[in-house]
C-alpha cells in the first residue's frame, strides 16, 4: 500500500528558511469596489478540521443545496433562503463530497467508506467499503456512483444497492499531494485525473479504458521535483476535455482519442473554471490566469493574490470568483481580471471551488460554514 503523503507541507518547509517565511501571502490592499454584493444566508455543517485538506464542496441540484462536514453531518438547505430540508448524522469522519442528483446524495469517508442518502430526506440508502480514502465529491451519474480513490482506483458502485460494477487502476507514484480529482461524466465515458499527471477515460457501462493520455512527465531528480499530480477535476466542453496538474502543464485535449490539441506550462493544485471562450486558473503561485480556451494563449494575469492559497475558481455572470486562506473571497472582472468586489465567508480557509446557482454563489469554509452570495445587478 503505497505511502499517502501531504506535499503541500513539504512545499511549505521547502519555501521556509530557518528564520522567515521567502513567499508570504500578499497582504490585501484597497480597491475602488465597483461591484455591489449581498450576503444572502449562512448555514453550517460544522466538523471544521483546518489542517486536513477535504474535498467536501457543496452541490446545487434545481433549488436545493447539499452539504457535508468532517464531523459526518449531511445536509440540504434550499438556494433561495438556506432553509434547513434535513440534516442527517452519518457516524463517519467524511473528506468527500457531496456528489448529488435530484434522487440521490453520495458521500466519501476517510475510512474508506462511500456513503448514499435519499435526496429527498436524507434517510441512508447504503454504505460500501472501497478499500481507499475518498477525497473527491462521488460522480452520481445515470446507473452508477464513481469514486476517486486515494489508491489509484476509479470505482463504479450500482446505485440502488452500492455493489462494485467495476474498477479501474492506474500506478501511483509514492509521493503525491494531499487531494485527487473527482470523476466528470461526459454522455457515457467517464473521465479523470490521476495523481501519476494522466487523464484517462473510461466506459460507463463496463469500465473498459478508452484512452489514457499524459498531461505533463513527471520532471526533476528527486520526488519533490517530480510531483505532477492531477489533483482538480478535469472539465469537459463539446468534443475537448481540459485539464491542469501541479508542476505540470495546462492542456487540451481530444474527448474521443485523448490527444493533445495544445498544452502550456503552468502549476495548479486547486483547479480552474471555463466558459464559452476562456479559461481561468487559480494557480500554485496564487495568481489568477485567464487563457483561451481554443489556443491556451495567456490574456490576463491577476497577481494581487499571490500565494494567498486560493480555490479554484467560479464563473458567475461577468466575474470570476476565488476565495483563500483567510475566507475572503474575490471578484474579479472577466475581461481584464482587475478586482471589483471583496467579501467575507468567514475566518477560516476556503480549499473547495465555490458553486454558482443561477444567480448565487455558494461558498464553504473548512469549518464547514455555508454562506450565499449575490451579486447586485
Amino acid at each position: 500500500m503505497r505511502r499517502i503523503a501531504c506535499a503541500l507541507l513539504l512545499l511549505a518547509l521547502a519555501a521556509c528558511s530557518k528564520d522567515k517565511e521567502v513567499n508570504p501571502p500578499a497582504e490585501l490592499v484597497d480597491f475602488r469596489q465597483t461591484l455591489a454584493v449581498d450576503r444572502v444566508w449562512d448555514a453550517s455543517v460544522g466538523g471544521g478540521d483546518a489542517p486536513l485538506r477535504l474535498g467536501l464542496g457543496v452541490s446545487a441540484v434545481g433549488e436545493t443545496i447539499f452539504a457535508a462536514g468532517h464531523g459526518g453531518v449531511v445536509s440540504a438547505f434550499t438556494l433561495a433562503d438556506g432553509r434547513s430540508l434535513w440534516q442527517t448524522k452519518v457516524k463517519a469522519r467524511l473528506a468527500g463530497g457531496t456528489g448529488a442528483d435530484a434522487a440521490l446524495v453520495a458521500v466519501g469517508t476517510v475510512s474508506g467508506d462511500v456513503i448514499a442518502l435519499s435526496a429527498a430526506d436524507g434517510h441512508v440508502l447504503w454504505r460500501v467499503f472501497v478499500h481507499g480514502e475518498v477525497l473527491s465529491e462521488p460522480l452520481v451519474a445515470p446507473g452508477a456512483v464513481i469514486v476517486r480513490t486515494v489508491d489509484g482506483r476509479l470505482v463504479a458502485l450500482a446505485r440502488d444497492d452500492g455493489k462494485e460494477l467495476w474498477s479501474v487502476e492506474q500506478q501511483i507514484p509514492r509521493l503525491t499531494l494531499r487531494g485527487i480529482a473527482a470523476p466528470v461524466l461526459a454522455g457515457d465515458v467517464v473521465v479523470c485525473g490521476f495523481d501519476n499527471g494522466k487523464v484517462v477515460a473510461a466506459s460507463l457501462r463496463d469500465g473498459s479504458v478508452l484512452w489514457e493520455s499524459t498531461v505533463a512527465p513527471p520532471r526533476g531528480r528527486t520526488e519533490l521535483e517530480r510531483l505532477n499530480d492531477i489533483d482538480s477535476r478535469v472539465w469537459v466542453s463539446g468534443d475537448n476535455v481540459f485539464a491542469v496538474g501541479f508542476q505540470g502543464r495546462i492542456a487540451m485535449l481530444a474527448l474521443d482519442s485523448g490527444q493533445v490539441w495544445w498544452s502550456h506550462d503552468l502549476s495548479s493544485y486547486r483547479g480552474f473554471a471555463l466558459d464559452d471562450e476562456q479559461l481561468y486558473v487559480a494557480t500554485a503561485e496564487g495568481d489568477v490566469v485567464a487563457l483561451s480556451s481554443r489556443t491556451g494563449a495567456e490574456i490576463w494575469r491577476q497577481k494581487a493574490l499571490a500565494w494567498r492559497g486560493l480555490s479554484a475558481p467560479a464563473v458567475l455572470g461577468k466575474h470570476v470568483v476565488v476565495a483563500d486562506f483567510q475566507g475572503y473571497v474575490h471578484f474579479l472582472d472577466k475581461a481584464n481580471g482587475e478586482i471589483v468586489a471583496r467579501v467575507k465567508s468567514g475566518g477560516t480557509r476556503v480549499s473547495n471551488p465555490p458553486v454558482v446557482a443561477g444567480d448565487t454563489l455558494i461558498v464553504i469554509n473548512d469549518d464547514g460554514r455555508v454562506s450565499a452570495f449575490r451579486p447586485k445587478a
